[in-house]
C-alpha cells in the first residue's frame, strides 16, 4: 500500500537527487533534499486539509490530482510561479525573466523578494477564508469545544467570515501605508498592492469556493430526486443509515456518491489554489536556503509530490474518519499560515517558526484523536466523544 501510493515520489527523489547532482555536484544534493524537507514540513497541514476534500472526489478525479495535478504543482507553482511573478513585477518578458533566473541570481531573488507583499496578501487571504469558513461552522465534532461552539453561533451572521477577512485586510494594507509614510515614501504604493493583492485572493476563494459547493450541492440533490424515484415495495421501509438521504452525509454534505463531472472539476481547481496558496511560504522560505532556480524547482518539487502521495494514502486508509481532529488540527494550522502571511507583508518570520506551528497544531489533534479512540475503546467516553 505505501509503496504504491508513494512509488510516483520516490522514483522523483531519486530522479531529482540524481539531476541536482549532475547539475552542481554533492553539493546540489545537500540543497535539495533541505528544500525537500522545508516543504514537506511546511505543507503537511496541506495534506490533510487536501485529503478530507479528495476523499468526496471519483476514483478517476483522485488519479487526476496525483498526476496532472503534480505536474501544476511541480513545474507550474515550483518553477514557473516565480518566473512569472518577476516577469509582472519587474514588467519583463517571460524569456527575460527566465534569463535573469539563470544568469542574475542575486537580481531574480530581490525581484522576488520585492513581489513577497502581493504574494502574502493573496495567499494570506485565501487561506484566511477557509479557516474561518471552518470555524464558523457548526460541526458534529468539536475538538476545542470552548472555542468552537460560541463562534459556531456567531457563523450564523451573514457574510461574517468575509467581513473579518477584509478587516484584517485593510488593518494590513493601513499598516503598511503608515510603516511607509513614517519613513518617508519609497514604497507608498505598497498599500494598494496589497490590497488589491488581497481582494483578488477574497475574490479567487469566493469563485472558486462558491463554484465548487453549487456543483456539489447540485450532485447531492440529483442523488435525493434518483432515490426518490426508486419503486420501493409496500411495507419495505427506505434504509438511509442516518436518516440522511441517500448520497448524503449525516452533515448535508455528499458521502455515498462520489463527486464527479462539474464539481469535481472545480473541487480539483479549488485544491490546485489551496495547494498555490500553500506554496507562497515554501517558495519565499527557499531563497534562505538558495536562489538557484533549478535546485529550487527540483527540491521544491519533490517535497510537492511527497505532500500529494500523502494526501492519496490519508484518503485510501481513511485516516480522517479514524483521528477525527486532524481536519480541524490542519484548519487551525492554515489561520496560523494565514496570519503569519499578512504579518510578513511587513514583519520578517522565520521559515522553522511556519513550519513548527503547523506542526504542533496536527500534532496536538493526532494526540486528541487517539485518546478519544482510546475511551471510546475502554467504554469511557466523553459526551464530546460521541458527538
Amino acid at each position: 500500500m505505501v509503496l504504491k501510493t508513494f512509488g510516483w515520489a520516490f522514483g522523483f527523489t531519486v530522479l531529482g537527487l540524481a539531476l541536482a547532482v549532475l547539475y552542481d555536484g554533492w553539493t546540489a544534493l545537500g540543497v535539495v533534499a533541505i528544500l525537500t524537507v522545508l516543504e514537506v514540513s511546511l505543507s503537511f497541514d496541506n495534506a490533510v486539509i487536501n485529503a478530507g476534500i479528495l476523499k468526496k472526489m471519483s476514483a478517476f478525479w483522485q488519479k487526476i490530482f496525483l498526476t496532472i495535478g503534480v505536474l501544476i504543482a511541480v513545474f507550474g507553482m515550483r518553477l514557473a510561479f516565480p518566473v512569472i511573478i518577476v516577469a509582472v513585477t519587474a514588467k519583463l518578458s517571460p524569456v527575460k525573466a527566465v534569463q535573469l533566473a539563470v544568469n542574475d541570481k542575486d537580481r531574480y531573488q530581490q525581484l522576488v523578494t520585492d513581489a513577497h507583499p502581493s504574494i502574502a496578501a493573496f495567499g494570506g487571504m485565501f487561506l484566511l477564508m477557509i479557516f474561518l469558513n471552518f470555524i464558523f461552522e457548526d460541526r458534529e465534532i468539536k475538538w476545542l469545544g470552548w472555542i468552537e461552539r460560541p463562534l459556531a453561533k456567531l457563523g450564523q451572521v451573514e457574510m461574517l467570515s468575509v467581513c473579518l477577512s477584509l478587516i484584517v485586510l485593510l488593518i494590513a494594507s493601513m499598516t503598511v501605508a503608515t510603516h511607509a509614510h513614517q519613513h518617508g515614501g519609497g514604497h507608498a504604493d505598497k498599500a494598494q498592492t496589497v490590497l488589491t493583492s488581497g481582494l483578488a485572493g477574497l475574490v479567487t476563494y469566493l469563485i472558486v469556493g462558491g463554484l465548487s459547493s453549487f456543483f456539489e450541492n447540485r450532485l447531492a440533490d440529483e442523488a435525493d430526486a434518483q432515490a426518490d424515484a426508486e419503486v420501493i415495495p409496500p411495507g419495505e421501509p427506505r434504509e438511509t443509515g442516518t436518516g440522511a438521504a441517500p448520497g448524503r452525509s449525516g452533515k448535508g454534505g455528499p458521502s455515498l456518491v462520489a463527486v464527479t463531472g462539474k464539481a469535481a472539476f472545480f473541487m480539483f481547481l479549488y485544491l490546485e489554489v489551496i495547494d498555490a496558496s500553500f506554496s507562497f511560504d515554501g517558495v519565499i522560505g527557499a531563497f534562505a536556503i538558495t536562489n538557484d532556480i533549478v535546485l529550487m524547482a527540483l527540491g521544491l518539487g519533490i517535497g510537492a509530490m511527497y505532500v500529494r502521495s500523502l494526501t492519496v494514502y490519508l484518503v485510501r486508509q481513511g485516516t480522517l474518519d479514524d483521528y477525527v481532529y486532524l481536519e480541524h488540527g490542519a484548519h487551525y494550522a492554515i489561520g496560523a499560515l494565514a496570519v503569519i502571511l499578512l504579518i510578513t507583508i511587513q514583519y520578517q518570520i522565520s521559515e522553522i517558526i511556519t513550519g513548527l506551528i503547523g506542526v504542533v497544531l496536527i500534532g496536538l489533534s493526532f494526540w486528541s484523536s487517539v485518546l478519544r479512540n482510546r475511551r471510546i475503546a475502554a467504554g469511557r467516553p466523553r459526551a464530546s466523544d460521541l458527538a
